[in-house]
């Protein structure tokens, strides 16, 4: 899935800064260095055919890094050259960036631990050491005052890497080994790792190539795993790994042989069963075994049945199974162990047309149920044991609330998180039988921060073919809605991802300075069901373009804003999004910020060999048909770039990217330089050390932020 996760979504907290409103901001002109030549990328036009159609691609040859062919140090060189070109026409912002950089870390706190989560007989967390990076992966046993025990100090490991990853952490059922992957390269690659949790050594079991989330059968010594293409990076193959043997002699136990297909494993929640999932954009299909015997061939669950999706839980002697058979938003239907075909599901939460169901997590006399409902996130109560049932109460008018990891079955306390724009990130306990609940954590104001000083709104956009479109929006008081205020308008839209509001403590160095803040909730997502998604996917893919316009259009007539001060931003195939908009409607935007963005769709897609390509033929479609073709053909970012003005722009991608390889962004930059007829700024910023996700650890993703901000604050001429 090409998905930028939003890094303001790190648990940070706050420090208030000293300007009160938006008319304490002070503009001045920005002053951009002159007579400073961009970079020129060489043209070598390349033709590309299908269905009767030639495009010329002249800068097909940027694709060469990978392959290593004679081009590979001209696309170092030109990215190398596109880098000194940003930070030369950004010089004057250095000392703002590193303002920015001061007062995000500053909000910060140093020294900090999560929750603590009960599991056989442990007590699981992890905390971060002041002016360190990464985490220590900690646990206690039984009581919370018992002595620490450090599982893994991902400080020490990441030492002497630009890059660090470690993810997947499985503890053996007997809770004296536990497995974890590592990616030292942020291609999401990982190798797994076994640890003596008596010893601390280090087995020399290690497992390239992997998915990097090891599931453990119930006899300790075997672990079954996703193993990569190291192509495609697609995940093909589970595997089964004997401990003390070498990963050469691991045992394939099923093979995936539709490449639109994602698998994985996993164990249920009852920890009597191992779980192969497959799983494509409009079918499944789930496999299963005993855990306690790792040896048995595992048995279909259910076969897949075309536009069917099904994913299975367990507990006590029945199965939970989550499906969309004969219900578009999902319901919940059980099964016993013995007859698990679909002719024997029966309806727990039936199917509600107005109301999605996402996910659940089972308890011994419980399921809580996380829903979507107008928009809104909602979580459901149901007694297993006499079906009664009701809601958690919300009260903002836009806000994130959901059940989360609780690997205890045997309790009546659920977890769940909330957040809103204004509400920093919450953890709360809550009693299903007495229906308290009880804040465990919420993320710390560093310096002090009153909520009440800031506003949030959830607005409705009508789209052209009349759809309500909500968009949430945040900024601090005294912000005027007279036309002149600068607002960033965020979008995503594609794969069912729903961009609810979230709390960020850096997203206040934007709106101390006077900026307001939207999350347009376009069609491609699903914050208002299953029609929503299908509704902004395929030969439907560009109403997620014109709502996005649309919510613009609508806050430039609440005089939230106006052209003058609109910005936009949107990651990966939210950076599709921005390329779409900047071709269909260039005047709306005074700024645009494309993060890591897929913008050579019809290309990538015509490539199966490219990473992500065969498993989204049902989110985009399939070049190979020609209507799919022209569809996409029209759309597409890289080939829709004419002869006009573009608005000022930063385009940001990374070397290692597996996800939207760093050539789209490469090349779609080098077409809008020789194209675009303005004298607008133009910027490609490549991270050389990182892939899709950015830079990893606490700090060093607030340097990408803070060059984004001043960015935009440079175009608003704010320079403190």
């Amino acid at each position: 899935m090409r998905i930028k996760t939003p890094s303001a979504i790190v648990l940070l907290t706050l420090l208030i800064l000293s300007c009160n409103n938006q008319s304490e901001v002070k503009k001045t002109a920005y002053n951009w260095p002159q007579n400073v030549q961009p970079p020129v990328a060489e043209i070598k036009p390349k033709e590309l055919s299908a269905h009767g159609d030639a495009r010329i691609d002249n800068y097909y040859w940027m694709n060469d890094y990978f392959k290593k062919g004679a081009d590979s140090s001209k696309v170092v060189a030109y990215l190398a050259a596109e880098n000194k070109y940003y930070d030369t026409m950004m010089s004057a912002t250095r000392p703002l960036q590193e303002k920015l950089y001061t007062e995000m870390k500053a909000r910060i706190k140093e020294k900090d631990e999560s929750v603590p989560v009960f599991k056989s007989g442990y007590y699981y967390y992890s905390r971060l050491v002041e002016g360190k990076d990464y985490f220590v992966y900690c646990r206690k046993k039984e009581k919370l005052d018992a002595p620490e025990e450090v599982l893994l100090d991902v400080n020490a490991m990441a030492e002497g890497h630009n890059y660090y990853s470690a993810i997947g952490f499985s503890v053996s059922p007997d809770n004296k080994l536990m497995a974890y992957g590592i990616d030292t390269l942020s291609r999401r690659e990982y190798k797994i790792y076994i640890k003596n949790l008596e010893t601390g050594e280090i087995y020399k079991d290690e497992i390239p190539g992997t998915e990097g989330g090891p599931i453990w059968a119930n006899d300790n010594k075997t672990i079954f795993y996703t193993a990569k293409n190291p192509v495609t990076l697609l995940s093909e193959k589970i595997k089964k790994h004997l401990l003390g043997s070498s990963s050469a002699a691991d045992k394939v136990v099923y093979e995936e042989k539709d490449p639109s297909n994602y698998i994985g494993v996993g164990k249920s929640k009852s920890e009597k069963y191992i779980l192969i999932t497959s799983e494509a954009t409009l079918s499944s299909e789930l496999r299963w075994i005993n855990a306690d015997k790792p040896d048995d061939a595992f048995e279909v669950f259910q076969p897949r049945i075309k536009e069917v999706l099904y994913e299975v839980d367990h507990a006590k002697d029945r199965f939970y199974i989550r499906t969309n058979l004969h219900a578009k938003n999902f319901k919940i239907v059980t099964c016993t162990e013995d007859k698990k075909d679909t002719a024997n599901w029966k309806d727990l939460v039936p199917h509600n047309d107005s109301v999605l169901v996402s996910g659940f997590d089972l308890f011994k006399n419980f399921i809580a149920i996380n829903e979507r409902k107008g928009g809104l996130t909602q979580v459901h109560i149901l007694n297993t044991q006499n079906n009664n049932s009701h809601y958690l109460a919300f009260e903002e008018p836009s806000y994130t609330a959901g059940i989360v990891s609780n690997p205890d079955y045997n309790t009546d306390v659920a977890r769940f998180n909330y957040t809103s724009l204004t509400t920093p990130s919450s953890v709360y306990d809550y009693n299903m039988v007495t229906k308290e609940k009880k804040l465990m954590k919420q993320q710390e104001v560093v310096g002090g921060y009153d909520p009440k000083e800031y506003v949030t709104e959830r607005v409705f956009a009508t789209a052209k073919d009349g759809t309500k479109l909500p968009v949430s929006i945040v900024y601090k008081k005294g912000y005027k809605k007279d036309g002149n205020g600068a607002l960033l308008l965020y979008g995503y839209g594609s794969y069912g991802a729903s961009m609810d509001a979230y709390f960020s403590s850096i997203r206040l160095s934007l709106l101390n300075r006077g900026f307001a803040f939207a999350i347009a909730h376009i069609r491609g997502g699903q914050e208002l069901g299953r029609y929503w998604y299908e509704d902004g996917k395929m030969m439907k893919k560009k109403n997620s373009f014109t709502d996005f316009i649309d919510c613009a259009e609508f806050l430039i007539a609440g005089k939230y804003t106006s052209p003058q001060h609109l910005y936009a931003n949107g990651g990966s195939a939210g950076g599709l999004l921005m390329g779409a908009i900047i071709n269909m409607r260039p005047d709306l935007w005074n700024g645009v910020i494309a993060a890591v963005p897929f913008v050579d769709v019809l290309t990538t897609m015509s490539d199966p060999s490219i990473p992500l390509t065969t498993n989204e033929y049902d989110e985009w479609g399939n070049p190979a048909s020609k209507v799919s073709y022209e569809y996409m053909k029209s759309y597409s970012p890289y080939d829709n770039v004419e002869k006009k003005s573009y608005p000022n722009m930063l385009v940001t991608t990374g070397l290692h990217d597996s996800q939207v390889q760093y050539f789209e962004p490469a090349k779609w930059v080098a077409k809008l330089r020789a194209m675009k007829t303005d004298s607008n700024h133009l910027f490609l910023f490549t991270n050389m050390e990182a892939g899709h996700g950015g830079a990893s650890g606490r700090y060093k993703p607030l340097k990408d932020k803070a060059r984004e901000y001043a960015f935009l604050l440079a175009l608003e001429g704010i320079s403190e």
